[in-house]
C-alpha cells in the first residue's frame, strides 16, 4: 500500500495564491509514502475502511490528483481468490502440460482456468494470455507470501479495474477528493527486455 502525491507546477499554480519562482515551476515533486499498520487482509474484507484507517494512522489527508497504489495480492485476498490446491481436480490437459513442464498439475489446472490460451511452455513455465488480456507467466498465479504453505495458490483479482473504480468512487464520496486508484502487480512479463 502506498500513496503518492504528484505535485506538478500546474497544480501548485492552481492552489497557490503567490507567484512561483522559475525553479518552483520547473521542478515537479513526487512524494511516495507506505501506509503503516495495514493488517493481514482476509477473504471478504472491505478494503475501504482498511485504507481509511491506514491513511489516518499515517496522518495523510488525501488531495485531488493523489494516487493510491494497492497491490493486487491484497485485492485478491479480499476477493477470496485464495485457492486450496487440495480442492483442485486437474483435467487431462492439465495433467499432460504438467508432465511436459514439471509443474504441479493443480497449478497447471488453475493456469488453464485463468487463461485464454497457452502461448509457450517450458520447464516449470507456462506463458499464457490471461483472461484479463495480458501475457504473463503462469497466469500471474502466486504462492509466495500468502500465509500458509504450498497448499494454496492466489489468483489475480477477478476485476481489478472494477475494484479500482469502486475504491475511487468510495474515496470520492467519503473525502470529496478525486484520487486515482491503481491496482498493481509485479508478476512476470515473459517478453520484457
Amino acid at each position: 500500500w502506498c500513496i503518492s502525491t504528484g505535485l506538478t507546477a500546474s497544480r501548485v499554480r492552481a492552489s497557490a495564491s503567490r507567484t512561483l519562482t522559475d525553479t518552483e515551476q520547473a521542478v515537479p515533486a513526487l512524494t511516495v509514502a507506505a501506509l503503516p499498520g495495514v493488517p493481514l487482509v482476509r477473504p471478504g474484507d472491505d478494503l475501504l475502511p482498511i485504507i481509511q484507517a491506514a491513511l489516518e494512522r499515517a496522518a495523510i489527508v488525501l488531495q485531488d490528483d493523489d494516487a493510491l497504489v494497492i497491490t493486487s495480492k491484497i485485492v485478491s485476498k479480499a476477493e477470496g481468490r485464495l485457492v486450496a490446491l487440495a480442492e483442485v481436480e486437474p483435467r487431462d490437459e492439465a495433467l499432460q502440460l504438467a508432465e511436459e513442464t514439471g509443474k504441479d498439475p493443480r497449478i497447471v489446472e488453475l493456469v488453464l482456468r485463468e487463461s485464454v490460451y497457452v502461448s509457450r511452455k517450458a520447464r516449470n513455465l507456462l506463458v499464457v494470455e490471461h483472461r484479463l488480456g495480458f501475457i504473463s507467466a503462469n497466469a500471474g498465479i502466486d504462492q509466495s507470501n500468502i500465509g500458509g504453505d504450498d497448499a494454496y495458490a492466489l489468483l489475480m483479482p477477478y476485476d481489478p479495474d472494477g475494484t479500482a473504480r469502486r475504491i475511487h468512487d468510495a474515496l470520492r464520496t467519503t473525502t470529496g477528493k478525486h484520487v486515482a486508484v491503481i491496482i498493481s502487480d509485479s508478476h512476470g512479463r515473459p517478453f520484457r527486455m
